[in-house]
């Protein structure tokens, strides 16, 4: 098993290969980026920030990072994992990237159960420059960079797998990146997800969508599997994890997150979807 770093990165602000020189990643035009001590580049300029510190807070990121290595939605990375490896032959060299990778969690976990002859080269980009600090903190193997998914700093045609994890999928890029029949993974929630909570804190809960989403432009759809459990939270400090790590901590009013903070208990559902769809061949 090798688990590498994903070389074919792209400058941000001309679109021209970067290659690595030393601790930095330099274009041909002579634009450079350094690496970071902590092991991740920065590719996001700052005229494409709409703020000065976009994506997850620290706070946010910390809360997700102890929630998410406590296994809480360990059956989802499992499910990840099995979709991105029963596709694969033994032994081959799969790149992947996580757009939107948070600090990591799924990443690691795909990496966890690589097969001994597989080598996997890895990109994990967010635009919080917090969440990939944590990243690169918990795992030097992998790429990891500061970046968006409406430009990502990668050549075309040169990942077999991108996932998109409860992130904002931008498809006409992950079509451009992926190689002709490569792999996007997507998991979002699903009607019933979190729903306990949300019934604490919101006063009442919208409807929810019904109907299959349409196929994006440059794929065909594979599967939409279903991934539906309970978790039980057993303290005050592992529900406000869980309420921090979600938009749902901004969305709720005052009162709610009150509610939420008074608990000491809670058994909520877990209920995602995760969609496979094809990277068409006719996408240039």
């Amino acid at each position: 098993m090798t688990i590498a770093p994903f070389p074919a990165l792209t400058c941000p602000l001309d679109n021209n290969p970067l290659q690595k020189d030393g601790s930095s990643w330099r274009c041909t035009a002579g634009h450079s980026y350094d690496i970071a001590r902590e092991g991740y580049t920065n590719l996001l300029p700052v005229q494409n920030k709409k703020s000065r510190d976009p994506g997850d807070s620290k706070e946010m990121v910390a809360a997700r990072r102890r929630f998410l290595n406590a296994g809480f939605y360990a059956p989802i990375a499992n499910a990840v994992s099995r979709a991105v490896w029963e596709s694969e032959q033994a032994g081959a060299t799969i790149s992947c990237l996580d757009a939107g990778c948070g600090e990591g969690y799924y990443l690691r976990e795909l990496a966890a159960v690589t097969n001994m002859n597989d080598r996997l080269e890895v990109l994990g980009l967010d635009i919080s420059k917090w969440a990939v600090l944590a990243a690169a903190k918990q795992d030097k193997r992998m790429s990891w960079v500061v970046g968006s998914n409406a430009n990502l700093p990668v050549e075309s045609n040169t990942l077999d797998v991108v996932l998109c994890m409860f992130g904002f999928p931008v498809y006409g890029e992950f079509a451009r990146v992926l190689k002709p029949d490569g792999m996007l993974l997507q998991v979002d929630s699903g009607p019933e997800h979190l729903r306990e909570l949300r019934e604490i804190i919101y006063p009442t809960l919208k409807p929810e969508r019904t109907g299959v989403a349409p196929v994006p432009e440059g794929f065909d759809r594979k599967t939409t599997v279903a991934v539906r459990y309970t978790i039980t939270l057993e303290t005050t400090e592992q529900i406000a994890d869980l309420l921090a790590m979600t938009p749902h901590l901004y969305r709720a009013t005052a009162e709610g997150r009150a509610r939420a903070a008074a608990l000491t208990s809670l058994s909520v559902t877990v209920d995602v979807k995760l969609t496979t769809c094809i990277r068409t061949s006719s996408v240039s």
